[in-house]
């Protein structure tokens, strides 16, 4: 499914919709290129579960965790790794043993090839300086 966004805020609604849609999802790849808005789906991601601290692009220090109302978001930004050890090395396996946590990962191509099946995949393309295409 393709939507449009024209804005950050729409993003994060769009995130919403996305949450409300799909209320087990508890792996997220982000898939797109810099600046087209992955990481305002997750600020709108983090807004849903009740998280109030600010959200930022984990880029520099691989990955931030954010304690929700009763649900952690985990933000890895995979662009620096280079496979799946370097993602198992930051914890992942465990992130994923706790079914309370929501996983979501830019750049999953990276590191995480085949996709695992119960990954959904949130494709970002960049139309112009404040459109972007967001598909699920």
């Amino acid at each position: 499914m393709d939507h449009i966004s024209n804005s950050p805020e729409e993003t994060e609604d769009l995130a919403k919709k996305f949450l409300s849609k799909n209320p087990d999802a508890n792996l997220i790849g982000l898939s797109g290129d810099l600046g087209s808005g992955k990481t305002a789906f997750v600020k709108g991601l983090a807004k849903c579960l009740g998280i109030e601290q600010s959200i930022t692009s984990p880029t520099f220090v691989i990955e931030k965790i954010y304690q929700g109302d009763n649900r952690r978001l985990i933000h890895i930004d995979a662009y620096r790794l280079s496979s799946k050890d370097d993602l198992e090395a930051i914890g992942f396996d465990e992130f994923l043993s706790d079914s309370q946590n929501i996983i979501t990962i830019e750049w999953p191509e990276q590191v995480l090839t085949p996709f695992p099946e119960n990954m959904r995949i949130i494709k970002f393309n960049y139309i112009d300086e404040n459109k972007r295409k967001i598909s699920w």
